[in-house]
């Protein structure tokens, strides 16, 4: 039980909570578990921190459902409101998790449109409406990437967080896996679990994973979500994230012109891809090739020892950057093939590129 606990939340920005964790461990029956994503465009590598922890609970014995949100992505205006276009996304974006090991036929992939045709789901989506206020609901849009004010324009978007709340009771969820952004709507999920005699999802968030751009000020007085959306890294950023079918030399670019003051540790994207990346999904540490007058080679086997290196000034950005991106090639190789192997992949790929260019 111990190891299992420790496998599922090793890693975690947040458990919600760890007590009732332990004690369903300790009850010894099967879990179940869930993450939902929106098929919204290019995986880049921030979803590979949620996509491993998706692999821990798989290996931790934790039944894993994923439901592709086509329709969540609908609401959103994502692709721009295209369901075919979304619904290749999200194939997409399956296809490449079964790459990175989350194999398909190991778990349960489930389309939201498939879940819609149900009654008894919109019957759950007016009782969690009917229980929770309108204040309530427009705060929990951040969930969405959106701010409260953006419901006046279009009131669809306060059915977002109802159905995201909806979709975990529906399949009877006793885990629920978002990144930290996803934090309000597992939150909603909790307190209207206490009304309508459902169960109480446990909540654990992964940590996101700043932009390229690295930290930015913003105004005093600003919530943590407003500032976290601005500085993450995300697919409507595309200078300031890295997709898994960027080219190596394009990969390594990027990395090459990162935010990475000499000493600087707090959110630094290159230290923040080495720690919730490439120390967490490979074990083989980071090797870092510099110049016997520079003091030769060095392997780190923890990411406490880059770190502690990096910030009394031992390791240089530079070198820190080329190692980061000879290592996160490294794993993005078999991603980056799995989307060449099909021609639709690209050719989306592709489009999505000219949308957000436009």
């Amino acid at each position: 039980m111990e190891s299992r606990l420790s496998l599922i939340t090793r890693n975690a920005a947040e458990v919600v909570t760890s007590e009732e964790l332990k004690q369903k461990l300790e009850e010894g029956r099967k879990l179940k578990g869930y993450l939902g994503f929106e098929p919204s465009g290019l995986f880049h590598i921030g979803w590979l921190i949620w996509a491993q922890k998706f692999k821990d609970l798989m290996e931790a014995g934790v039944e894993m459902n994923l439901l592709v949100a086509t329709w969540h992505a609908w609401i959103n205006d994502k692709l721009g409101g295209k369901m075919e276009m979304i619904k290749l996304a999200g194939e997409y974006a399956v296809n490449v998790l079964n790459a990175f090991g989350i194999s398909r036929n190991k778990i349960n992939v489930i389309d939201a449109e498939d879940i819609v045709k149900d009654k008894d789901y919109w019957s759950l989506v007016l009782k969690v409406a009917k229980n929770t206020s309108l204040a309530r609901m427009k705060r929990a849009l951040t969930i969405m990437g959106r701010k409260a004010d953006e419901a006046e324009l279009d009131s669809s978007k306060l059915i977002y967080p109802a159905m995201q709340v909806s979709d975990i009771f529906y399949m009877d969820l006793d885990i629920a896996l978002g990144g930290t952004d996803q934090r309000k709507a597992h939150m909603l999920a909790r307190d209207a679990a206490e009304k309508l005699g459902k169960k109480k999802v446990i909540a654990i968030h992964t940590p996101l994973l700043v932009g390229l751009q690295g930290g930015q000020r913003m105004s005093p007085g600003a919530e943590e979500d407003e500032v976290m959306a601005e500085i993450k890294m995300s697919k409507s950023k595309p200078d300031t994230a890295i997709f898994i079918d960027d080219e190596p030399e394009t990969v390594s670019s990027k990395l090459m012109m990162a935010y990475c003051p000499k000493g600087v540790i707090e959110n630094n994207p290159v230290l923040q891809i080495n720690k919730y990346i490439l120390f967490t999904v490979d074990n083989n540490g980071l090797k870092v090739e510099r110049e016997s007058k520079f003091g030769g080679d060095i392997h780190f086997t923890s990411y406490k020892d880059l770190e502690e290196s990096f910030a009394e000034g031992r390791l240089h950005p530079k070198d820190l950057k080329m190692a980061t991106a000879r290592k996160l090639n490294q794993i993005l190789d078999p991603l980056r093939k799995s989307i060449k192997s099909r021609s639709e992949y690209e050719k989306l790929a592709n489009e999505i590129v000219r949308s957000v260019s436009r």
